[in-house]
């Protein structure tokens, strides 16, 4: 069975690589499309922030994209403000912040043993902190569920998002479509790894005629496996983000 690696570029390419690794057939076939922003300059002014004297008590990064984006308008030499926190949702969005350098004490994710990772999980930790007075910055692309917000500001947080990038439906070269065409056509031998239930939204534009219920997928989420059962999924499981867990669940299907 080949797998098609949903997530947006570069962890699509990454996945797709350590996969490979593992002796498993996998392609990049990206659902989100995520590009700069037009003008980074509002961006790069939040870095001066973050070491001014208004700088915010926390930095929730949605994505890894989010935390590239941000990063990547870093001024030189600059380090991550101490006493700053920054949480991630999920263990791949916390990876991508230990590389550009912020140190575990500063970092806020679930619980290793989360059930899921998303954004009520995160929510477990942050509520044992003191937010009243607080500022936040939640770094996203456009829109995004607000739930997250919703709870900080209930405990009296003044949440900020802080826009990093433009996301939106993939823009597929010729070789993509032609796997988009080789799945629809043999649905038996493909399985989709999904990892967001907005990409699964974008198939039914990418694809508006195909019958999915022949189709099998792996969703990292129960948003995400329950938006690919609406669309007409046949076969749908799910497996925590985790790599390994998620090589475990590809093994058993």
């Amino acid at each position: 069975m080949r797998v098609l690696v949903t997530r947006p570029q570069p962890q699509a390419d990454d996945w797709v690589a350590r996969l490979r690794a593992q002796g498993i057939d996998a392609l990049a076939l990206p659902l989100l499309g995520i590009a700069d922003l037009a003008d980074p300059a509002p961006l790069a002014a939040r870095w001066l922030r973050l070491h001014g004297t208004d700088a915010p008590a926390l930095l929730v990064f949605v994505s890894p994209n989010a935390v590239a984006r941000f990063f990547a308008q870093r001024p030189p030499a600059a380090r991550w403000p101490a006493g700053v926190l920054a949480a991630a949702p999920g263990p791949g969005t916390a990876a991508a912040l230990q590389q550009q350098g912020v140190a575990e004490a500063a970092l806020v994710q679930p619980a290793a043993d989360s059930a899921q990772f998303d954004a009520e999980a995160l929510w477990q930790q942050l509520r044992l902190r003191d937010w009243r007075g607080r500022s936040a910055w939640i770094v996203r692309g456009e829109g995004g569920r607000d739930t997250l917000a919703e709870w900080l500001r209930a405990a009296g947080a003044d949440v900020h998002y802080v826009q990093a990038y433009r996301r939106g439906a993939p823009e597929w070269t010729d070789v993509e479509r032609a796997h988009l065409a080789a799945a629809l056509a043999a649905p038996a031998e493909h399985l989709w790894l999904l990892s967001s239930s907005e990409g699964v939204g974008h198939l039914r534009t990418l694809a508006p005629q195909a019958d999915w219920a022949a189709g099998a997928a792996l969703a990292s989420h129960p948003r995400i496996a329950q938006a690919a059962r609406a669309l007409g999924f046949g076969r749908v499981a799910e497996a925590a983000p985790h790599f390994d867990v998620q090589c475990r669940a590809i093994g058993r299907l």
